[in-house]
């Protein structure tokens, strides 16, 4: 029996940790057998996958990406207007695309990861499909 209540916490955020970092792990190792990895729809110059866990909507947080590298970013699109001249700017040399790198807890990065390793073995299994046709 413990002998402080703040111990079943404890254990519980040590667990949680693990198992992110295992989930961390898998999810880079499967999105590196991902050939070609997608590009993001919309995107000129971003590949990624959205990544919508159900009940994981964070307020703060843009659209989660998985990204080649097997990590979780916030995908950031817009346009970088310049002061003059807008006219002649070409709009591809404008668009703005970034990865932020996401700093979840880990319980979130649980969920987020666990979604993401089910939506890479789907487009796996596509890919591996498309091989044998």
């Amino acid at each position: 029996m413990r002998e402080e209540p703040l111990e079943y916490k404890h254990e519980a955020d040590a667990i949680l940790e693990r198992a992110a970092e295992r989930l961390r792990r898998v999810l880079q190792e499967a999105a590196a057998r991902l050939d070609p990895f997608p590009p993001f729809p919309g995107a000129f110059f971003s590949y990624g996958i959205e990544i919508e866990p159900p009940g994981a909507a964070h307020p703060d947080l843009g659209c989660v990406v998985l990204a080649p590298d097997g990590e979780l970013y916030e995908l950031r699109m817009g346009q970088e207007l310049p002061l003059l001249d807008l006219e002649m700017a070409d709009p591809v040399a404008l668009r703005k695309e970034e990865l932020k790198p996401l700093e979840l807890h880990p319980r979130d990065y649980v969920n987020y990861a666990y979604h993401a390793i089910a939506k890479v073995v789907e487009l796996l299994l596509e890919q591996q499909q498309q091989g044998r046709a």
